[in-house]
C-alpha cells in the first residue's frame, strides 16, 4: 500500500540533510570548474587542441544515457507513491542499467585516451578531465548504490515516511549526477 500523497501540502523531498550535502557537492564542482576555467584561459591552444581528441559521440551518450536514467527515477519514485510496484522495480533496473552503460562508456574513453598517450600527465588539460570525470564516475558509483537501496524499497508493500524520505533523497542525488555530467559534457566536450 503506498503512502497517500496530499496534493495541497507542499515539502521539500528528502531528508533535509541531503539537500545540505548536494549544494555542498555543487559548491565543490564549482570550485573545480572555475579552477578548470581559470588554467584554460591560461593555455587556450592547448585546452583546445587537446579537447578534439575526447570522443564527442561517448559524450552525447553518456549525456542521453544519464538523462534517461533520470527519466526511470522520476518514473519509479512516482510509481512508488501510488503503489505500483512493478513498475517501480522496472523503472530503477532500467536507471541502474543506464548508469551501468555510463561507466562502460567512461572505462571506453578512458582506455581508449591512455593508449593514444592521452593521460593525466599528458596536459593540464587531460589532468583536468581525469580529475572532473573521475570524481564525477564516483558519484556515478555512489548513485549507482544509492539506486540498489532505491531497488530494495520497491519491494516493500508500504513505505513509511522515513522510508519515503530516503528513497526521494537517492532520487535527488542520481538527478544532481546528471545536473553535474551536464555541465562536466559542455565544460570539457564543448567549450572552445
Amino acid at each position: 500500500m503506498a503512502l497517500p500523497l496530499r496534493r495541497d501540502v507542499r515539502r521539500v523531498p528528502g531528508e533535509a540533510g541531503t539537500w545540505v550535502f548536494l549544494f555542498g557537492d555543487m559548491v565543490v564542482f564549482g570550485a573545480f570548474f572555475v579552477t578548470f576555467l581559470v588554467e584554460r584561459a591560461k593555455a587556450p591552444e592547448t585546452f583546445d587542441v587537446a579537447r578534439t581528441t575526447l570522443h564527442i559521440g561517448v559524450g552525447v551518450l553518456n549525456t542521453l544515457v544519464l538523462l534517461t536514467s533520470s527519466l526511470f527515477v522520476v518514473l519509479a519514485v512516482g510509481a512508488m507513491r501510488t503503489g505500483a510496484r512493478a513498475i517501480a522495480t522496472r523503472a530503477v533496473v532500467m536507471a541502474v542499467g543506464c548508469g551501468v552503460i555510463f561507466v562502460g562508456l567512461k572505462v571506453f574513453e578512458y582506455v581508449s585516451l591512455g593508449t593514444a598517450g592521452h593521460g593525466p600527465g599528458a596536459n593540464p588539460f587531460y589532468l583536468y578531465y581525469f580529475i572532473l570525470t573521475g570524481l564525477h564516475l564516483f558519484h556515478v558509483c555512489l548513485g549507482l548504490g544509492a539506486l540498489t537501496f532505491v531497488l530494495t524499497q520497491t519491494r516493500r508493500a508500504e513505505l513509511s515516511p522515513g522510508r519515503t524520505a530516503l528513497v526521494e533523497s537517492a532520487a535527488c542525488f542520481w538527478h544532481l549526477v546528471d545536473l553535474l555530467w551536464i555541465f562536466l559534457f559542455a565544460l570539457l566536450y564543448l567549450v572552445s
